[in-house]
Parts: C-alpha cells; structure tokens; sequence
C-alpha cells in the first residue's frame, strides 16, 4: 500500500511540474505560433481550430526546445 501512496505521489509531483512548465512557456509559444485574434462576433470553424492547433502545438514544441537549449548551455 505505501508503495502505491509513494508512486501516486511521484505521478501528481510529475503532473503538475508539467502544467508549471507548460505555463511558464506558453506566452513565448503564443508569440511563436503568430496567430491573429478573431474578430469580434466571429468564430472559428471546426477546420480553422484544428489548423490553430497544429501551429500551436509546433510552437510549443519548438518553446520547450529553446528553454532546454537555454538551460543547457547556461550549465554547461
């Protein structure tokens, strides 16, 4: 039973350093990806989100690549 208690522990401290790193990149991934705002009382189509989301996932790819990069060569 401990185990379990220490192993749930390990998988929620390793959930919510992910969302922390996730917040903590997610202006730099927003500027990455470019996208514009919508106009006001209009809304995207189920294509133009997925198209959205395509970027925005590249974008925070390439934000977590440039924060390792970052932190490597700052320790090294």
């Amino acid at each position: 039973m401990r185990r379990r208690a220490v192993a749930d522990a390990n998988v929620n401290a390793e959930v919510q350093r992910r969302y922390k790193e996730f917040i903590d990149l997610l202006p730099l991934t927003i500027a990455l990806a470019g996208l514009p705002h919508s106009e006001a009382g209009r809304y995207y189509g189920e294509e133009q989100i997925e198209s959205r989301l395509y970027t925005v996932r590249h974008a925070y790819k390439a934000a977590r690549a440039i924060a390792r990069e970052t932190v490597q060569k700052s320790q090294g």
